[in-house]
């Protein structure tokens, strides 16, 4: 039997915006998500490898929030939650951290972006060992 060929790795993720280049500013400012390269000599952000969890929900979750109009919501891996947190909370957002971790599998919080998309943060357990 032939092994499944894999991707490789999280490649991008592209979505809508009511204003495109302030929503990339906030990413860069708050995670350091380096904005898309205007040019092909310039470098996209690259990410340490990693844990990825890729996972389609019910529509009616309200794992997303309340707001049922986001069809999506980012995870990002952190090295440290509590780094973290304190600097998107220095940077003036609100952020909530989830009251039942740490969780077996890791730590979370969550944070809303200036158009009101959840973005989760995940501490995997193994940074915490």
């Amino acid at each position: 039997m032939t092994e499944k060929e894999r991707i490789t790795g999280f490649g991008g993720f592209f979505f809508r915006a009511r204003d495109a280049a302030k929503l990339a500013a906030w990413y860069d400012e708050n995670f350091g998500i380096d904005p898309v390269p205007s040019d092909y000599d310039t470098e996209p952000w690259h990410q340490n490898e990693g844990p990825t969890v890729f996972a389609p929900f019910n529509e009616d979750t309200a794992y997303f929030g309340d707001d049922k109009s986001k069809s999506f919501m980012l995870n990002f891996r952190v090295a440290s939650l509590e780094k973290m947190v304190a600097q998107l909370r220095g940077n003036g957002n609100e952020v909530t951290i989830d009251p039942d971790n740490p969780h077996p599998n890791g730590s979370f919080a969550r944070v809303y972006d200036p158009e009101g998309n959840p973005v989760e943060l995940w501490e995997p357990q193994h940074n915490r060992d």
